[in-house]
């Protein structure tokens, strides 16, 4: 009699294949969020950098506060909404303020607060771009260092808005 053979995988090969799954997953899971928290400060650095050029404009136009048009669309990276235009400066966006300096030679400052769906690395810190009295803005953040992107110093210090 012919003997049949039998089809499949043991006990032991199933456990060693969700082991090797297991370690894969301990070490993909965080190297992800990693990534995700960095893309999403790289996005609100990118998002309020846009309104650098319009405070620049409303700035050697003479304009401060309420009589300047930002043209902010609100972020879903940032916290909430006021809907009141009151501590938003313009922006409607609780999360989002922007400091008018008296004149074109003060310091201005955009001071982000992350919120809404940022990561959780990243919630409540914030991202702070600053122009001095040279015309020069420069990035600064809350956030750890491993997060802050290229050309955003990240720093210790928390800048309130």
């Amino acid at each position: 009699m012919k003997l049949q053979m039998q089809k499949g995988f043991t006990l032991i090969e199933l456990m060693i294949v969700v082991a090797i799954i297991g370690i894969l997953a301990s070490v993909a899971i965080p190297q992800y969020q990693n990534y995700i928290a960095k893309s999403q400060v790289s996005r609100v650095m990118s998002e309020t950098g846009s309104l650098r050029t319009a405070v620049e404009a409303c700035l050697l136009d003479g304009k401060t506060g309420s009589d300047c048009e930002l043209g902010w669309t609100k972020s879903n990276l940032i916290v909430g909404t006021d809907g009141e235009d009151g501590e938003g400066s313009g922006t409607g966006q609780d999360g989002l303020v922007v400091n008018w300096a008296a004149s074109a030679d003060a310091s201005t400052t955009i001071v982000a607060t992350f919120g809404n769906n940022a990561a959780q690395a990243i919630a409540t810190k914030t991202l702070t771009w600053t122009r001095d009295s040279d015309a020069v803005w420069t990035c600064g953040t809350t956030v750890a260092a491993k997060f802050a992107p290229a050309g955003c110093e990240a720093g210790d210090a928390e800048t309130t808005p």
